[in-house]
């Protein structure tokens, strides 16, 4: 039985070898990973997994501090940008590559669409974001087709909302950043733009997302959020491009950013047209809202949505204690008529680590909820880098801090994965077992590099039954097992009745 099953990775992060780990640290002093540190080897590491599909997290450029002189490339002012690196979800140039990923930056997007071959060629399919609701406050693009616009070139900045604009503005009003700067590079915006979080303050707080700024898709965040898409908002057509441009280089799909803050009439018009040019393409959506699952299945298109408020966090709860086991029913039961839409998952950049001490403090602890996640139905699943390995995501990085996550904005050597490349170029070879569980006495990882489609769904893992798993971690008994719909099997394997 074959599964889609997504690895994020973040190619900033995935590639650095270098241990230095200095909190805050520049690009120089901690290290960078390339697209070109995801060889053939990697990826065929990555597909013995079990994986179908890898998501590549922030190749796109987005807000940094780091200069690239000899290249053009301005550093943003950092009471802009969080984190030295940047959040690869404020995008800067939509048609470009992060200039901190290539080897030879004059030639980034050749690095790219070798890193889309390299893919292909290993049988995988290649996801990248789209992050459709906000861009970097600092938007510009030196590297965009001809017939492409920047956003914001034509706006008229007097009005405050108009379906021709592609921002918001906030007339008469200065922004002014949450993060001091200190009289270096300042950032100067009149009249200040909404903020990407939909906050109408020309002063965000920290904990906005005060280094974005929204973007208008026809609805009138001054009124009532009254919808304005007769005729098409220009902001449409110039997403839709960018979405074109992308699909035409050969990827295989988009997660998208933040769907619901994007108006479903906007996706329903925009992913017929990429799917008519493009019909295998795969839109996995971002949502947070049960109620709005078939909306944005039926209406948007979308293929794949998130079960974040759903499965994920019940089998959260579940593992720390919150909830008793029979929720994981009643989560199952919630999504049935969407259940061949939903991808599960454990692990990703905004959720912690199973194993930090925020989480389960123990990636066996956790196991249980991510055999269930991956296992228990048939639908899409998603593993994060790392988590094969166990990572704790317990490093004190700069920007992010100790909070259970691997950072996405800072420059920073993650161990596990260096440990795992370390290990894998000694041997040469795309290796069965990965070195945590095979060097590491402290290892929190259950998975051991295993191939998910083979041993967690199909055959037994380290010589227990799937059943005997859930029964032995206390997560159900035989016949609860046989109601979910797994059987033991005449050859002693466990399959979907």
């Amino acid at each position: 039985m074959s599964k889609t099953i997504i690895y994020q990775l973040l190619p900033r992060l995935f590639g650095n070898q270098c241990t230095t780990n200095t909190p805050n640290g520049t690009k120089e002093e901690n290290g960078c990973g390339r697209l070109n540190d995801i060889t053939h080897q990697a990826l065929a590491a990555i597909k013995e997994l079990g994986v179908t599909h890898v998501w590549y997290t922030g190749v796109m450029e987005h807000a940094t501090t780091t200069l690239y002189q000899a290249d053009a490339i301005a550093p943003d002012p950092a009471h802009i940008v969080k984190g030295k690196a940047g959040s690869p979800y404020a995008i800067k140039d939509y048609y470009d590559i992060n200039p901190d990923l290539a080897q030879n930056v004059a030639h980034r997007m050749d690095e790219f669409d070798d890193l889309v071959k390299r893919t292909h060629h290993q049988g995988l399919k290649v996801l990248i974001d789209l992050v459709p609701n906000h861009v970097a406050r600092h938007y510009v693009s030196d590297v965009r087709p001809a017939d492409a616009i920047d956003f914001g070139h034509d706006d008229d900045t007097s009005n405050a909302f108009s379906i021709s604009n592609n921002f918001y503005y906030l007339t008469n009003q200065q922004f002014t950043s949450p993060i001091s700067a200190n009289g270096e590079n300042e950032w100067h915006e009149y009249p200040a733009k909404v903020t990407g979080n939909d906050c109408l303050n020309p002063a965000p707080s920290v904990n906005d997302w005060y280094e974005t700024v929204k973007l208008n898709y026809g609805v009138n965040l001054f009124d009532g959020r009254a919808a304005h898409f007769d005729p098409i908002p220009d902001t449409w057509h110039k997403m839709l491009h960018i979405m074109l441009y992308w699909a035409d280089k050969a990827i295989d799909g988009f997660r998208c950013d933040m769907v619901e803050m994007v108006p479903v009439s906007f996706w329903h018009w925009a992913i017929a047209q990429v799917k008519a040019k493009h019909p295998d393409f795969l839109f996995v959506a971002e949502v947070y809202n049960p109620s709005l699952y078939g909306e944005y299945i039926r209406t948007g298109g979308f293929d794949l949505l998130y079960d974040k408020v759903g499965m994920y966090d019940t089998l959260r709860d579940v593992v720390i204690g919150h909830r008793p086991v029979m929720d994981i029913t009643r989560a199952m039961e919630a999504i049935a008529p969407y259940r061949q839409h939903m991808l599960f998952f454990t692990e990703n950049h905004d959720e912690q680590r199973i194993a930090s001490r925020f989480f389960a403090d123990n990636g066996w602890r956790g196991w249980p909820a991510t055999f269930v996640s991956a296992a228990l139905l048939p639908n899409a699943f998603m593993l994060y880098f790392g988590q094969e390995l166990g990572e704790k995501g317990m490093d004190q990085e700069g920007f992010s801090g100790m909070d259970g996550r691997t950072t996405i904005f800072d420059y920073w050597g993650v161990p596990s994965l260096q440990r795992w490349t370390t290990y894998r170029r000694r041997n040469a070879i795309a290796i069965q077992t990965l070195p945590i569980a095979a060097t590491d006495t402290t290892s929190q990882s259950p998975l051991d590099g295993r191939n998910i489609q083979s041993h967690l769904v199909q055959q037994h893992i380290q010589g227990i039954f799937v059943g005997e798993v859930l029964q032995r971690r206390g997560l159900f008994d035989a016949g609860q097992l046989h109601r979910r719909g797994l059987t033991n099997h005449p050859q002693h394997t466990w399959r979907y009745v």
